[in-house]
């Protein structure tokens, strides 16, 4: 864990539980594509910078999620790096809190707030393309999170920060958090189309070929959505829905699973209202799911 993997002369990545990108800008400067997620992760981070002679000059997040920019704070303080985010990415950033109060839809408690959702605030400045080192590019990459980017750099190496998950991810956690369904199958369906030396995705493996994983991630998504349109045969309310859910999946209950999947399955039933796949009934003061051309019960 926390090995340097080179892909090309100049384009790397860190093995880690979100990969981070890392690019030679010139023999001694280099900038970071995330930081890992804590402040072990900065210093684990800082060894390879100073096993190999590097000055991190910046560190730019994809997107806000804690185990992107743990390493934020400690980095910059040791080196004076600057952070760049874009939008919406960029309040998280600065203010951490607002990731697990978005997951949970109100004032985190206790067992909410620690490093896996509420990262350490940093000094944060807009991602544009003017902020970008020369001969790289971003492109957006919604769905995922808020205002999520990728980036390419000048060899052709593209890094997809969590715009898919692997194979072995889906097929033990099978609803994978995701913010804009719509939004998202409309990124996958883009990459599908990319061409790049190597992508370097945050939670699966590096490749040459992203299309078949962008695909798999696609079918996933179309899999849920159906396995919810068919438990709502008749009304359901949310917390008996996300039960059903847990269950078909043989998922484990805690308090941040509830969140996560929580929060991704009403991006769900977001997006199948708004495709006129559901609509909503209020029973004793109860909001329910049902189909859309389901019978109303008495």
């Amino acid at each position: 864990m926390y090995e340097l993997i080179p892909i090309t002369e100049n384009s790397f990545y860190i093995q880690c539980p979100a990969k981070i990108g890392l690019v030679r800008l010139d023999d001694t400067d280099v900038c970071l594509i995330d930081s890992g997620n804590d402040k072990d992760a900065g210093r684990k981070v800082r060894q390879i910078l100073d096993a190999n002679g590097w000055k991190l000059k910046a560190i730019y997040n994809t997107h806000s999620n804690a185990d992107h920019i743990g390493g934020n704070r400690y980095l910059q303080n040791q080196t004076g790096c600057k952070i760049y985010a874009k939008g919406m990415e960029r309040a998280f950033t600065q203010y951490p809190i607002l990731e697990p109060s978005l997951l949970y839809g109100g004032y985190p408690c206790g067992d909410l707030r620690h490093k896996f959702l509420l990262a350490q605030e940093s000094n944060v400045e807009e991602l544009t393309k003017e902020s970008l080192p020369q001969g790289f590019s971003m492109f957006d990459l919604p769905g995922h999170f808020l205002d999520m980017v990728g980036f390419q750099t000048p060899d052709h190496v593209m890094y997809l920060a969590d715009c898919l998950a692997s194979r072995e991810t889906l097929e033990k956690y099978p609803i994978n958090f995701l913010y804009d369904v719509a939004a998202y199958l409309q990124t996958l369906e883009a990459v599908k189309s990319m061409e790049a030396v190597q992508f370097v995705p945050a939670h699966a493996p590096a490749t040459a070929d992203i299309a078949p994983l962008a695909q798999y991630n696609i079918d996933k998504v179309h899999e849920i959505a159906q396995k919810i349109i068919e438990l709502l045969k008749e009304p359901l309310c949310f917390e008996t829905i996300l039960q059903k859910l847990f269950e078909a999946y043989n998922l484990t209950m805690n308090f941040e699973q509830y969140v996560l999947v929580g929060s991704t399955v009403r991006s769900y039933l977001s997006w199948l209202k708004d495709t006129g796949k559901l609509t909503v009934l209020i029973r004793d003061n109860m909001l329910c799911w049902t189909q859309a051309n389901a019978p109303s019960a008495p």
